[in-house]
């Protein structure tokens, strides 16, 4: 690698020449000069990697120096080095994009420190990020392969997603591939937990069964709901707990976090299943026997999720609640910007619920528009995609009224996503439902290893179509596929982000308490 080049600027010059030497020494090649006029000249005549610019300089002072050198070059790391500690100077300097700030007199100690953090810092986070994981590997794959309750998986999706997070940030591409490899093992060995475990949740046979879509709101959501309290709920539409951490910094600036945890949903993982339960508090065939008026099935025409509100109503009252409430569905950007408008009218309810569906049209998007799919080429681009819309959109506008407001705060969603690229044939009727993640319907024809079958609908109140209706639910990575125009229907659906299914991506998702910073 070529060394380093550096440019600095001080009208003493000649006092520092023990510096130069201690990094020349070290193989930085250094470019001097005592005023910012040369200074900019040199900048612009060829490339420097960092400057070492002097706040104190007769003719064109520091901080103009370092505006003029922005304006051409506004990626070029400045170290701003002065004798003052005024808190105005250290201000301008720092509002006008500074690398470091150094206070004269400088050893070189700082010098090799501010150099190494500025033009190395991403080498050294990724070599020891990747060393870190390395370590850590072993023990994962230890911990995967031994009998895991359902706390621990809460626990072993964390550390995998912090891996993926952090080793995002790595060029070391084979250790990526290493990561996963052992994400896809523990996809294979949590959908086995998931076929032993299952049945017994949702039958509440087992007490150590982990919150479920119909328990989300009654156990974490209902203890907030205090008198003199004003609490948002935000259900983020198919937000996975990887597009959480990715967007969790910028929620931060306006809120704490009081809680950061991962509940299951329920099967099929899809909204109208799963989001229809959390809004209930009941399983879907509870909702269809108690509510018939509020259950659109598989074979009827129709939004699947229009009664969310009355749902909630529903669940309230049974539960004692006698509190106002709203319920806002944003579908679109319109839609969105008029809620932003009308937020102050709704500070007079004591629960406020906003139903957010950016994440689930961007995964639909993806796998319908080709732009899309090339800007979501893979995981880390997914959530590259769902921060910079969410920079951008009205949802950051609400939470940051919300938390001016100081109203508590409670973020959630229905399912994950996961990125398919297995296929699985599968044969069914003409009545049989479109999901690539999940099938219900009569005489389906499917090699029985590869799927999560449930024969009786009832064992996990799931409806049925009709009397002989069964289940089937993909695991992993896998997505069903018909034989006929096999090879055309494998290639388009092929590494698009589906839901219904059984993976850590699709079943383990967020919900978050926070407070009003």
């Amino acid at each position: 690698m070529e060394n380093a080049k550096i440019l600095w600027v001080d009208d003493e010059i000649d006092l520092l020449k023990p510096h130069i030497l201690f990094l020349e020494q070290k193989d930085y090649d250094v470019t001097t000069t005592n005023n910012g006029t040369d200074a900019i000249d040199l900048v612009r005549s060829q490339p420097f990697d960092i400057v070492f610019l002097d706040e104190q300089m007769p003719g064109l002072s520091g901080i103009e120096t370092l505006e003029q050198m922005k304006i051409d070059y506004p990626n070029l790391p400045i170290v701003m080095i002065t004798k003052s500690e005024e808190e105005t100077i250290m201000e301008e300097a720092i509002g006008s994009n500074i690398a470091d700030y150094l206070i004269k007199p400088v050893n070189p100690n700082q010098i090799l420190l501010s150099l190494k953090k500025n033009l190395e810092n991403k080498k050294l986070v990724s070599e020891k990020t990747t060393s870190q994981y390395q370590q850590a590997f072993s023990r994962l794959g230890m911990e995967i392969s031994g009998g895991l309750d359902h706390m621990e998986w809460v626990n072993i999706y964390k550390r995998l997603v912090r891996w993926e997070l952090e080793l995002g940030k790595s060029s070391d591409e084979s250790i990526k591939e290493i990561l996963a490899m052992q994400k896809a093992e523990a996809n294979q060995v949590f959908a086995k937990f998931i076929e032993r475990n299952y049945i017994d949740w949702v039958n509440t046979i087992s007490e150590n069964r982990p919150v479920l879509s119909h328990t989300l709101l009654k156990e974490k959501l209902f203890p907030m709901l205090k008198p003199g309290r004003k609490v948002f709920m935000l259900l983020i539409d198919n937000l996975r707990y990887d597009q959480w951490k990715t967007i969790q910094p910028i929620i931060e600036e306006y809120y704490r976090v009081v809680s950061d945890n991962i509940f299951y949903s329920i099967l099929p993982t899809t909204t109208q299943y799963a989001r229809n339960s959390i809004f209930s508090g009941l399983m879907p065939a509870e909702i269809q026997r108690k509510y018939p008026q509020y259950w659109i099935g598989e074979d009827e025409e129709g939004t699947k999720n229009q009664f969310e509100k009355q749902l909630l109503d529903e669940y309230l009252k049974r539960h004692g609640k006698n509190i106002k409430f709203s319920y806002n569905k944003v579908l679109n950007l319109n839609v969105g910007r008029k809620l932003v408008d009308n937020l102050s009218n709704l500070m007079n309810n004591d629960l406020n619920v906003v139903v957010y569906n950016f994440v689930d049209m961007l995964s639909h998007a993806r796998t319908e528009m080709e732009i899309i799919r090339e800007l979501a080429d893979d995981e880390a681009a997914y959530r590259s995609l769902t921060l910079s819309w969410f920079e951008h959109s009205p949802l950051k506008d609400i939470i940051e009224f919300i938390a001016s407001k100081k109203a508590d705060l409670f973020i959630t969603t229905d399912h994950g996503t996961v990125r398919v690229s297995s296929p699985v044939k599968v044969l069914g009727d003409r009545n049989t439902n479109t999901n690539l993640r999940y099938k219900t319907g009569k005489a389906l024809k499917y090699n029985r290893k590869d799927v999560f079958e449930v024969g009786n609908p009832n064992d996990i109140f799931l409806p049925k179509i009709n009397v002989s209706s069964s289940y089937i639910f993909c695991k992993k990575d896998d997505f069903f596929a018909y034989p006929n125009n096999f090879n055309y229907y494998v290639n388009y659906y092929k590494n698009t982000f589906q839901h219904g299914g059984i993976s850590l991506e699709e079943m383990m998702i967020p919900y978050i308490a926070l407070k009003a910073k």
